[in-house]
């Protein structure tokens, strides 16, 4: 009766060395990239946004969609940023809205990528090219975004229909 025992586990072990079959073997790839430096872009929505309507002597005012910076340079040992902004004068049917009647007011930045500060421009009129963000202190790659609202004060003196104007923003 002991042969039995002795036969199954002789079986089992003659089964799995049957089953596992010859060493596996392995082969190695070294694969290498380089990561080299990229440019520093801005993007804004194309348009055309509408702020609305309202009476001569009134305000119009939104949000003109998320502005984006993207700084992809690598900096060593820091890549500092200020994107600035500012607007063409506002065209309609009979009259012109000036820029000096726009306002910017940046709003606050999300820092995507990044490890510096990213500070809002205090705002103001669209008549002079103004900071709408900075970015400092970072190394290496940096993303932010930020949502700016732009408000327009109307002229009693202008004539009614669609204004239309180009706000600008750059980065360097």
């Amino acid at each position: 009766m002991r042969l039995r025992p002795l036969a199954l586990v002789s079986g089992i072990a003659l089964g799995l060395a049957v089953l596992t079959g010859p060493a596996a073997t392995a082969a190695d790839t070294t694969v290498t990239f380089t990561v080299t430096s990229g440019a520093l872009t801005i993007t804004a929505p194309a348009g055309p946004v509408s702020l609305g309507s309202a009476q001569a002597g009134g305000t119009v005012s939104g949000p003109i969609g998320t502005v984006t910076v993207t700084d992809a340079r690598g900096g060593v040992p820091t890549s500092d940023w200020t994107a600035r902004v500012s607007s063409s004068a506002f065209s309609g049917p009979s009259d012109t809205v000036p820029a000096s009647a726009a306002t910017y007011t940046p709003g606050p930045g999300t820092l995507i990528v990044g490890n510096g500060t990213l500070t809002p421009g205090p705002g103001g009129t669209l008549d002079v090219q103004r900071v709408a963000m900075t970015y400092t202190g970072g190394t290496g790659n940096s993303q932010a975004t930020w949502n700016p609202t732009i408000s327009v004060t109307i002229p009693l003196s202008v004539g009614l229909g669609t204004y239309s104007g180009t706000v600008t923003h750059s980065v360097a």
